[in-house]
């Protein structure tokens, strides 16, 4: 494709400490994702893909239609901007995956969100 979309992802997490039981094993993380739209067209988010995994390796795989119930599009020069949250056994872990994306000639990509670590602050470092 000569004009490629360009999507940067970024993302930040944070413990959900208030939400979190560590005496059953409930580690609760909040991950704010933004995405920019780069490029000269529209582009519209249609699933997602994340792959959870904890801090004794067991993997969780997430998919589905949109985020937080929507679709959105990102017009040219612009972002979209979403919290959700994600449930883990152990203080420490990783999420990474992609978002499926249509451009403004229907063709179907994806955009890999880069790996972003789950951690309690104390193991922050």
């Amino acid at each position: 494709m000569l004009d490629a979309p360009r999507i940067i992802v970024q993302v930040q997490s944070v413990y959900a400490e208030s939400q979190s039981l560590p005496e059953e094993a409930r580690f609760v993380f909040a991950y704010t994702v933004t995405l920019r739209n780069l490029g000269r067209f529209n582009v519209q988010l249609l699933r997602r893909y994340w792959l959870i995994t904890n801090g004794n390796g067991r993997q969780t795989e997430v998919q589905g239609e949109g985020v937080i119930g929507e679709q959105p599009l990102i017009l040219p020069s612009g972002e979209f901007q979403y919290t959700s949250g994600a449930i883990i056994e152990t203080p420490c872990g990783t999420m990474e995956g992609h978002y499926e994306m249509v451009d403004h000639q229907g063709h179907t990509f994806r955009i890999a969100i880069p790996v972003f670590r789950l951690a309690i602050p104390s193991l922050i470092n």
